[in-house]
């Protein structure tokens, strides 16, 4: 338990201490700030990313003093951004400080993302006073910030006492990683740190959380009807998405795909959940594979925008399919389209509790089934070969990928972190993974800004290298935080994809006047150079064989280095390969 040191304490602590004791020894006290650090360490929660400022700098000072590792952001959103990736790597809630108001309006769009994305994370801001907030008396940064952060996260609380940090950090934990995990809200009023306990009590107010995320168990009915479903399908095909990777039960998921036999899809973050070169991989042939199924079973995957809401021409004709799908969160099923076999519960509970009725004489999926996969697959992949293998000086998207895809090859241990329109559409079928949650993106909302949060996180949380691929509009949301990578001297190397512009840097002002297109940016601009202004390593290639070396020496040296990679300024496509999400306006067309 910290304790507060006499020179620190109030008067009016110090007043209260006096005479307290029978046998004349000193009563010791402890204060918000030491009981906020103790309740976080008593849970295993040692790492804090934030920005420091009034009134949570001293808190951020005493944590780094108390052995908790505090990484300081240049800005909130993109701390909060590597909190969510921290819990989706661990399992544990990462923890977000923010200042109050604007800092921690900062981080509720990455607390909000957590929650969409089901990443546990925990968003503690500092705050006003209650009294003045709720009389609207204008107190610096008044706010009242708990009701704001309610409807986009998963809980919120607010603490006003310091004996209630125990029982507040124990419910915020709880509510982060049990069920369906999201994003918890974490109120801390300034004056909440300077209250005084005296240490006895503070420490039988601490609260470790025993089984913070207990097993759901599927009904057994649930896996009857599931398995039914199963063994009538002609051409079945699995869906495995992130909450599958999140559950870090690989075996299970491994044993459950080469028992049945079943060819699967992986969404982007459970890319090498299953190694990506496997022979039931059906990535390839995505299309084929979605359209021509009759039985799809879904593994921690959504019928979200990203499987264009199990429906429409991407499904084949209306009413052709059947869904099994696994997730713990029963209000999932039915969402989009009707669920014939619903298993609720965790992954690993539900999966194990399958593959115990499988049995070894379980009907492997008809040959055809699988050599029309087969041949789509490797079709598409001969093409795609010719593709990645042009020597183009300026590069496009293929030939830059196609070097990243055989780094990635030769270095499966390394985290991939992706964003950006073009450079994420294609990096996602491009690149193989070998390895679980080793591929790190934008996830479901599909937001830009996650790439530099994202990339310090993996970092910290792995000890292993990190390779952040960057289209120069995503980068260009975070990438003041080079400063904070070269700052915490990790191991990321980020190569910006550089056409001058977003989706392409070639588009003019139809007025003809001397401002530029809202899609083009600074031609020829030099990323390379923000890294060495702070002390890393900078470099600009425009083909393929210097994009593969820099890179290269970079996951060598673990230098902090940015790649500026030219990319032809005519290669990109609208939005990538979502266009049709754009809407255009058709005022004055015939």
């Amino acid at each position: 338990m910290s304790t507060v040191a006499p020179e620190k304490k109030s008067k009016e602590a110090a007043t209260s201490s006096k005479e307290q004791s029978n046998d004349e020894s000193t009563v010791e006290y402890t204060d918000g700030f030491h009981l906020l650090i103790d309740a976080l360490k008593l849970n295993g929660l040692n790492t804090i990313y934030g920005v420091p400022g009034i009134p949570i700098t001293d808190f951020g000072r005493l944590a780094q003093a108390n052995g908790m590792r505090v990484i300081s952001f240049r800005h909130e959103q993109h701390a909060g951004n590597a909190a969510a990736i921290a819990g989706y790597l661990t399992q544990k809630p990462g923890l977000c400080l923010t200042v109050s108001a604007p800092g921690f309006l900062n981080g509720l769009t990455a607390l909000a993302n957590a929650t969409v994305n089901c990443f546990p994370m925990i968003l503690l801001s500092g705050s006003s006073e209650r009294e003045v907030v709720d009389l609207q008396q204008g107190d610096y940064e008044e706010m009242d910030q708990l009701a704001i952060a309610k409807p986009l996260c998963k809980a919120a609380f607010r603490i006003l006492h310091a004996e209630d940090i125990g029982i507040g950090v124990a419910r915020a934990i709880r509510a982060a990683v049990s069920g369906r995990p999201g994003g918890v809200y974490l109120d801390l009023p300034a004056k909440l740190f300077g209250q005084v306990v005296e240490v006895a009590k503070a420490q039988q107010s601490l609260v470790k959380v025993v089984d913070a995320a207990p097993a759901q168990l599927p009904a057994p009915q649930a896996i009857d009807r599931a398995l039914e479903v199963i063994k009538s399908a002609k051409r079945p095909l699995i869906i495995i998405g992130k909450g599958a990777a999140y559950a870090q039960v690989d075996d299970a998921v491994k044993q459950f795909v080469e028992s049945t036999g079943i060819p699967y899809l992986p969404m982007s973050m459970a890319k090498g959940l299953l190694p990506d070169n496997h022979p039931l991989s059906a990535a390839a042939a995505r299309s084929l594979a979605l359209k021509q199924s009759d039985v799809v079973i879904m593994l921690g995957a959504r019928l979200n925008w990203l499987l264009s809401h199990g429906k429409g021409k991407a499904w084949g004709e209306p009413g052709s399919k059947r869904f099994v799908q696994i997730d713990i969160d029963p209000r999932e099923m039915d969402s989009n389209v009707e669920i014939a076999a619903p298993v609720v519960g965790d992954m690993g509970s539900c999966l194990n509790a399958i593959l115990e009725k499988l049995g070894s004489a379980w009907p492997q999926p008809p040959e055809a089934w699988l050599n029309e996969i087969a041949e789509k697959r490797n079709t598409n992949l001969a093409k795609m070969a010719q593709r990645l293998g042009a020597d183009l000086t300026p590069m496009d998207f293929h030939t830059a990928l196609g070097a990243l895809k055989q780094v990635i090859k030769e270095r499966p241990d390394i985290l991939l972190v992706n964003e950006g329109a073009n450079t994420l559409d294609f990096a996602r079928s491009i690149i193989d993974m070998y390895q679980p949650r080793k591929r790190l993106d934008v996830g479901t909302w599909g937001i830009m800004g996650i790439g530099m949060g994202a990339a310090i996180a993996a970092a910290i949380e792995t000890g292993k290298p990190v390779l952040a691929v960057e289209g120069d509009s995503a980068f260009g949301f975070s990438g003041m935080e080079v400063e904070t990578i070269c700052r915490y001297k990790l191991p990321v190397c980020i190569v910006v994809f550089n056409n001058n512009g977003i989706y392409r840097g070639t588009d003019t002002n139809p007025t003809g006047g001397s401002d530029v297109a809202p899609t083009v940016f600074v031609k020829d601009s030099r990323y390379d150079m923000m890294m060495t202004a702070f002390g890393g390593v900078g470099v600009s290639v425009d083909n393929r064989d210097e994009l593969t070396t820099a890179v290269n020496q970079a996951l060598d040296s673990g230098k902090p280095t940015l790649i500026n990679a030219v990319i032809d300024e005519n290669a990109g496509t609208e939005s990538g390969r979502i266009g049709n999400l754009n809407p255009q306006s058709t005022v004055g067309k015939k």
